[in-house]
């Protein structure tokens, strides 16, 4: 198969849970930061400002991952006690909800700091 081009051929990559999962993920990502640049980053969706990477979400077997800046992970470590946590990422399993109002707190606060701290990627 070949490497996807777009965020649709990689969506529609996966089985139907996953993509329908990722789906979501690019839903959100587009309402909470809809003036994003998106395309694919080391083949994953990722959402840009002025170039620069905001975040980024990726699916796997069994979830997802929204991958963050380890600076916005840190921000809100004891809201992601219920969570598998890497160096800035978030393991969204498909069989639980998407945390929509979580992650949508964790976007605002990744563009404050990227706008008003000059904050750029890892």
């Amino acid at each position: 198969m070949n490497k996807p081009q777009t965020v649709d051929e990689y969506l529609e990559s996966f089985p139907e849970e996953a993509s329908r999962r990722l789906a979501e993920l690019r839903q959100l990502s587009r309402t909470q930061v809809p003036q994003a640049d998106e395309g694919l980053k080391w083949g994953s969706p990722a959402y840009s400002l002025d170039g620069t990477i905001m975040f980024i979400f990726a699916g796997y077997q069994q979830h997802a991952n929204f991958v963050f800046t380890p600076s916005t992970l840190q921000a809100f470590t004891a809201e992601l006690a219920g969570f598998q946590t890497g160096k800035g990422s978030i393991k969204l399993p498909y069989s639980g909800p998407v945390p929509t109002e979580l992650l949508g707190r964790m976007t605002a606060h990744r563009i404050r700091e990227f706008r008003e701290d000059g904050v750029l990627w890892m």
